[in-house]
Parts: C-alpha cells; sequence; structure tokens
C-alpha cells in the first residue's frame, strides 16, 4: 500500500514539475519576445532618426528641384520673383561653402559679395512679392529660360573640395549659374510689366556678365 501511495505521490510531483517549466519556459519567451518588440520600433526610430539627419546634413541637391503646382499659369513678374529669388538662394548657398575650404583671398571677397548682394536682392523681390501678389500661391518654375540648367550644382563635391580644387569647383559651377540667371534676367526685359523688375535685370545682367568675365580670368591664371 505505502508503495502505491508512494508511486502515485511521485508521479504527481513530476506532472507539477513539468508543468512549473513549461510555464517559466513560456513566460521566458513571452518575456523575449516583448523585448524583442519594444526594442523594433526603438531601433526604427533610430534609424530613420539617423537617416533624417544625414540627408538634413546633405547639400541640397538642386537639380532635383521642381516648379511649383501651376507656377506657369501663374503672372509673368510673380514667377520671375518667385524663380530668381529660388536662384539667388542657391548662389548663396554655394558661396557660404567658401569660408574655411579656400585660402584664397580674391575668392573669399567673391564669394563675401554674392551673399551680400544676392541677399539684399532677395529681400527686395520678397518686399515686392508681398507688395503685388499677396497671397499667391508659390509660383518657382523650373521651366523659365536659363533656371532648370544653371541649377544643376554638385553641391557634395564642393563641400568635399579644398583650396585650389575646391576654387576651379566653384567657378565651374557658379559660372552657369550666373549664365542661367543672366538668360532669366534678359527675359524680364521684354516681359515684365513692373519697371523695378526690369530696373533689376539690367542689373542683374551688368554684374553678373562682369563677374563671369572675372571667373573666366581666374581659372586661366589658376589652372596652370
Amino acid at each position: 500500500m505505502k508503495t502505491i501511495i508512494l508511486t502515485i505521490v511521485l508521479s504527481l510531483a513530476a506532472v507539477i514539475f513539468a508543468a512549473c517549466g513549461q510555464t517559466a519556459t513560456n513566460n521566458s519567451m513571452n518575456r523575449n519576445s516583448m523585448m524583442m518588440n519594444s526594442n523594433s520600433p526603438m531601433n526604427m526610430n533610430g534609424m530613420n532618426h539617423n537617416s533624417m539627419t544625414m540627408n538634413s546634413n546633405m547639400p541640397m541637391d538642386h537639380s532635383d528641384m521642381k516648379s511649383d503646382a501651376n507656377a506657369a499659369s501663374q503672372p509673368y513678374d510673380l514667377q520671375f520673383l518667385d524663380t530668381m529669388t529660388a536662384h539667388h538662394t542657391g548662389a548663396v548657398e554655394m558661396a557660404k561653402l567658401v569660408d574655411g575650404r579656400t585660402q584664397n583671398a580674391d575668392m573669399k571677397k567673391f564669394a563675401a559679395d554674392i551673399i551680400r548682394d544676392q541677399e539684399k536682392e532677395i529681400a527686395q523681390m520678397t518686399g515686392w512679392r508681398e507688395k503685388w501678389f499677396a497671397g499667391k500661391p508659390p509660383a518657382m518654375n523650373m521651366e523659365m529660360p536659363g533656371m532648370a540648367d544653371s541649377m544643376k550644382m554638385d553641391m557634395p563635391k564642393l563641400t568635399s573640395s579644398k583650396n585650389k580644387e575646391f576654387d576651379l569647383a566653384f567657378i565651374d559651377m557658379m559660372t552657369p549659374h550666373h549664365a542661367g540667371a543672366v538668360t532669366m534676367a534678359k527675359e524680364a526685359l521684354t516681359k515684365a510689366e513692373h519697371p523695378e523688375i526690369k530696373s533689376l535685370a539690367n542689373q542683374i545682367i551688368k554684374a553678373q556678365e562682369t563677374e563671369m568675365k572675372m571667373m573666366a580670368d581666374w581659372k586661366t591664371k589658376w589652372s596652370k
């Protein structure tokens, strides 16, 4: 009788032990699963955050710019103001890369002149837009003559260049950029309605053609 009772007790103990072991295993698996699940969003968010940070630190790819919706249907003067503002902004961004990447005094002065002059013109155009076209939607038009071709600047190349290599790369990109502004400005002389825009267009043509000649002379001199 004692043997039978002992056998029953041992059997029950084995069943209870097995059940407890299974429960412990399941709980462990559930905890691991929860940890994996809780870590997954954090890892994904971390990757997204790093990606966004990298993207925000990358120089803007101006060649990827798209026209604003229905820009071509807006008044010409509005298109010119918004498009030339975007164009000038590209030049200012390029010029701001000069500091710390070259020891060339001529290049540093040139960059400072671009930033000063074109930021002044941006402010001027912004004021006119607010005065003449308040409430109008953005009208930056990449199809305006001279715009698309002149925005193909290799900003990463400028960012990674130094000294003479930087100077020559800057000239190679700023020259066609200026040429695009001149093309747009010449069209404005015949299409713009506001005399203020025509006056600005003449100013752009005179200044940037002079600077294009200067850059051509520098390139010949510095390429030796």
